[in-house]
């Protein structure tokens, strides 16, 4: 029998994390990082509620995650995000030597990838899961906040 929690199930967890975000007036990105197919951290984007441009949804995933785990390295772990981590937020992935992230939408003008950012070598990575849906909460978020102003 098939594993149901796979790549599509545990971002569709960081999509309503997505949507939170979105509820509350944040850019709607969201991010858990799971272990052994459990969910140990669920966070999205707190950057306008902290008055933080560091409080990204992986950022926040990271330190809970770490937290739960009672040490600061993320071994065994898999990061779902549903935007491509930017250079700061895979600079510090490098540092929890988490094993895969995983993300929805590519970023071309901010994410890791455009920067060349080193992440750690045994750091795999998968990009374009629901990568539809991820980008399209992210351009109506957008497309709502132009037209409010």
């Amino acid at each position: 029998m098939e594993n149901p929690f796979n790549d599509e199930y545990f971002m569709k967890k960081a999509l309503q994390e997505a949507e939170t975000a979105f509820i509350k007036g944040e850019v709607p990105i969201g991010a858990i990082i799971v272990i052994n197919d459990k969910i140990i951290a669920r966070t999205h984007n707190l950057t306008e509620t902290l008055n933080d441009v560091t409080a990204h949804a992986e950022m926040q995933a990271f330190t809970s995650a770490a937290d739960f785990l009672g040490g600061k390295y993320l071994h065994k772990c898999i990061l779902y995000v549903t935007l491509e981590p930017c250079q700061m937020c895979a600079g510090a992935s490098y540092w929890t030597q988490i094993d895969k992230i995983v993300f929805g939408a590519s970023d071309l003008h901010r994410g890791f990838k455009h920067f060349n950012t080193t992440l750690h070598p045994k750091t795999k990575v998968v990009g374009g899961v629901l990568e539809k849906e991820c980008g399209e909460i992210i351009k109506r978020f957008f497309i709502e906040k132009r037209n409010l102003n």
